[in-house]
């Protein structure tokens, strides 16, 4: 009988061993589930609704510095300061393409499109994408759109150069970018033949020089920004291409907060 008796309490325990093992492990999946559901929530920033670039401080940890920072941008460019700035040196090349919508704006991923010479040394441009309106202002005044242009040098650090839109004759350039502009988030197209970044800069490269952030999340600063005073037209057809699939994707201007803003 004392056997027995045992054996029963052995079975009784293993049962509620089981039991605990299984509850815990559908609170951890759970948990996880939680986890990921709320990181994927932190990644819908956008341009509207309740995830506008005013909460983009509040979504994630990591965007804090959207509404912390004091060197964000974009601005509106005033007052800047004559400077005897060294042209920047645009040693772009023709390379492979590769145009996607990443459900924000429309990309141009470059795997060789050569670098930039600016006051931080050689940087090596990445990629280029669209916002429409232009999100940095000129004297109060915005432009259809522009591309950013990003660049990135051996320490890691980030450069940008800014090439303002406005509308006129069709660009030639972009001709197959905007013909191919793919409709749908994770659409991909790869240019036929490439693409020379050189071809979409304008003739006088002038430029202003500011120090600021990314303009999307998580807005790091410490960004060397170049924005090119000379626009380049669009035609009206290629910007209602693009606003079709984004009316509207620019952050609005950020604060200067004393800020030096120098022009050659």
């Amino acid at each position: 009988m004392k056997l027995k008796h045992l054996t029963t309490l052995v079975a009784g325990a293993c049962m509620m061993l089981a039991f605990s093992v299984n509850a815990a492990e559908q609170v951890g999946h759970a948990a996880s589930a939680s986890h990921a559901a709320s990181a994927a929530h932190g990644a819908h920033w956008g341009y509207d609704g309740e995830n506008n670039p005013k909460h983009w401080g509040d979504m994630e940890t990591g965007f804090a510095e959207c509404k912390l920072g004091k060197q964000q941008s974009p601005i509106d460019i005033h007052g800047a300061q004559k400077a005897a700035l060294a042209p920047i040196g645009f040693n772009y090349v023709q390379g492979a393409a590769e145009v996607i919508n990443n459900g924000h704006t429309v990309q141009i991923n470059l795997a060789n499109g050569g670098s930039a010479k600016l006051a931080g040394g050689d940087f090596k441009l990445l990629q280029f994408h669209f916002h429409t309106p232009s999100e940095e202002m000129i004297e109060g005044k915005s432009y259809p759109m522009v591309a950013h242009l990003v660049h990135k040098n051996a320490e890691g650090k980030l450069a940008v150069v800014a090439v303002l839109f406005t509308e006129g004759k069709e660009n030639a350039a972009l001709k197959a970018v905007f013909d191919g502009l793919p409709a749908k988030e994770g659409d991909k197209l790869n240019l036929a033949g490439g693409l020379n970044p050189l071809t979409i800069l304008p003739h006088e490269r002038a430029y202003y020089k500011y120090t600021g952030s990314l303009t999307t999340p998580p807005c790091s600063e410490g960004v060397q920004w170049q924005v090119l005073k000379q626009p380049v037209e669009l035609s009206k057809a290629q910007i209602q291409a693009f606003r079709k699939l984004y009316k509207m994707n620019a952050r609005p201007v950020q604060p200067l907060n004393g800020r030096k803003i120098e022009v050659n």
